[in-house]
């Protein structure tokens, strides 16, 4: 029998960017904790394969909603409907996020603009709407999901680094707003998870480089981050908030 600092029975989690890759795997642990689950994306026919594969062999209900994270009004619809599929949410994972590498002297306002608001401004929009339904039952989780790249970087990354930057500043922030409320915030930084992202912008190459400057040579497979969500999402995680969580394999710890 799993631990009950881990059981999520009863709990109803979000997860933006659920259809795929991260968003997937930590959706799969939280079901597999007993959590019924949301997951959204700007595809019906990726949710409704994830769901599937989110719920298989499990007693747990998967709902699907499109949502266009950049678009300010799916956002607004995406938090309403969750908590109409299920009467509450009290776990909220801001995973969706995209990357359009520019150099600091070539960034367009276009492409500034957009990853700005999908990297950062839907995920305080998200908890802004989701919080207020958390503090009246007393109890919250909020996991943003920032980088490595929002502790380190790497050329090209400004834009993306400056988001997964201000998501830690803003899960301290709110850690603060929201403690008295047994509401607790928090992020985790993945490091090289061999994601669609990382696998289409990557030369294998570059890939190659990734994997050798973590301590255990090798990409992580998505899965390996459905743990520390657990760990975030539940009782086990109760006295963590405001703090970043790296999932890098050992990435950050080397110098040269």
């Amino acid at each position: 029998m799993a631990s009950p600092l881990f059981d999520l029975s009863g709990r109803v989690a979000l997860v933006t960017g659920g259809s795929k890759g991260l968003g997937k795997a930590m959706a799969r642990g939280f079901a597999e904790a007993g959590a019924n689950v949301v997951i959204s994306s700007r595809h019906d026919d990726e949710l409704k394969a994830a769901a599937a594969e989110i719920t298989a062999g499990l007693n747990v209900k998967c709902a699907t909603i499109v949502a266009d994270m950049n678009q300010r009004p799916d956002v607004a619809r995406l938090a309403s409907e969750a908590v109409k599929q299920f009467d509450r949410v009290d776990i909220l994972v801001n995973n969706a996020g995209s990357n359009t590498p520019q150099q600091i002297d070539q960034i367009t306002d276009e492409a500034w603009d957009r990853i700005i608001e999908l990297n950062l401004t839907s995920c305080m929009a998200m908890s802004r709407a989701l919080v207020p339904q958390m503090k009246e039952r007393k109890w919250g989780r909020i996991i943003h999901i920032s980088s490595i790249m929002g502790l380190a970087s790497k050329e090209g990354r400004n834009s993306y680094s400056a988001t997964k930057s201000a998501l830690i500043g803003l899960a301290r922030a709110s850690a603060l707003d929201l403690g008295d409320f047994n509401i607790t915030v928090n992020c985790i930084a993945p490091g090289p998870f061999l994601t669609d992202l990382p696998g289409k912008m990557l030369s294998d190459a570059e890939k190659q480089v990734f994997a050798t400057r973590t301590a255990l040579g090798r990409w992580g497979n998505p899965r390996e981050l459905a743990g520390p969500a657990l760990l975030l999402a539940s009782e086990a995680g109760s006295y963590i908030t405001g703090q970043v969580i790296t999932v890098d394999g050992g990435c950050l710890i080397k110098t040269f």
